[in-house]
């Protein structure tokens, strides 16, 4: 059921001040929090058919944007993570490529160079990741200098403080400038949910980061526990979907942080149908931000074509 929310013409009334932006996200309907916990369990416990794994798996390691974001990442290091989005089991050539290779802005280059020409994305943190503590212009200069550096998707990350201080104007006003920034490439905006304590304030910041022209709403820097769950990946799928049917604009949404399993992944692919739609079924609408995630998929499709699993080293271990 979607949510009671005003009609599109009145949105951009919503966002004209601090007060009445308030009113317009403290009105959006609570989060029954007993009920979403109910609901993502109960698809939890969702099967697919056997026929349908393989799709499932492909579809996985498609929506996957294969991550490495440690202060040791290296040149080499991001060229061959790189190298392996693009072909992610050279023993297949029937297996699909990532849909992005995620790393620090410095290195977007690197991997900018291994992917080209090859339709996998290469997508940058900026804005202070992961903690978004610098001034704004620090903010629009990493966001800048990852773009001109190759990258073709940016994830910033909101000021938590700012946001749960209640400065909502100061969190929208900072995404539509980095939007501005990121040019052509796409803004995935971290909301950083295990900072925000409730499902009431993911709710919230999703709404405030896809009125400031996020491309995607993303959960977790991966830094922080607890990070993706189904829970809160429930609540911002029903915020993307009631977002389109209120402005016809569709957002995507990244679950990022702890998903290692094939099997945790095809939750969330349930969860995705059952909650939003078939319309988010796509790379292009649904992001898994990980990666030990796509050494399982791996493991799980070569045991679908052969019969067999392969010995857990049989892939690189990233």
């Amino acid at each position: 059921m979607s949510l009671l929310v005003p009609a599109a013409e009145h949105l951009p009334d919503a966002l004209a001040s601090e007060s009445t932006l308030r009113r317009f996200l403290h009105g959006l309907p609570g989060v029954d929090q007993v009920g979403a916990e109910a609901r993502a369990a109960t698809l939890a416990t969702r099967s697919i058919k056997r026929e349908s794994k393989r799709w499932a798996l492909d579809m996985a390691v498609r929506m996957t944007d294969l991550t490495t974001l440690e202060g040791a990442d290296t040149p080499g290091k991001v060229r061959a993570l790189s190298a392996k989005a693009v072909r992610p089991d050279p023993s297949d050539p029937t297996c699909p490529s990532v849909a992005a290779v995620c790393v620090y802005g410095d290195l977007a280059g690197e991997a900018a160079a291994v992917v080209a020409g090859s339709g996998v994305h290469v997508a940058a943190v900026a804005t202070a990741f992961p903690s978004g503590r610098a001034s704004l212009a620090v903010k629009l200069a990493d966001t800048r200098d990852a773009v001109a550096a190759g990258a073709d998707e940016i994830d910033m990350v909101i000021d938590r403080g700012a946001f749960l201080c209640g400065r909502y104007g100061e969190v929208l006003e900072e995404i539509v400038q980095v939007k501005q920034a990121c040019g052509p490439a796409h803004l995935k905006v971290i909301l950083e949910t295990g900072e925000l304590a409730t499902l009431d304030n993911a709710r919230r910041a999703a709404w405030l980061a896809m009125a400031g022209g996020a491309d995607f709403v993303k959960t977790s820097t991966g830094k922080v526990t607890p990070a993706a769950t189904l829970p809160v990946t429930l609540v911002l799928l029903e915020a993307v979907r009631d977002f389109a049917a209120l402005t016809g604009r569709a957002v995507g949404v990244k679950a990022a942080g702890g998903i290692r399993s094939a099997k945790d992944a095809i939750r969330y692919l349930v969860m995705v149908n059952e909650v939003a739609g078939e319309r988010w079924l796509t790379p292009e609408a649904f992001r898994f931000g990980a990666s030990t995630l796509l050494n399982d998929l791996l493991l799980q499709r070569a045991k679908q074509r052969t019969g067999a699993y392969a010995g857990p080293d049989y892939f690189t271990i990233d």
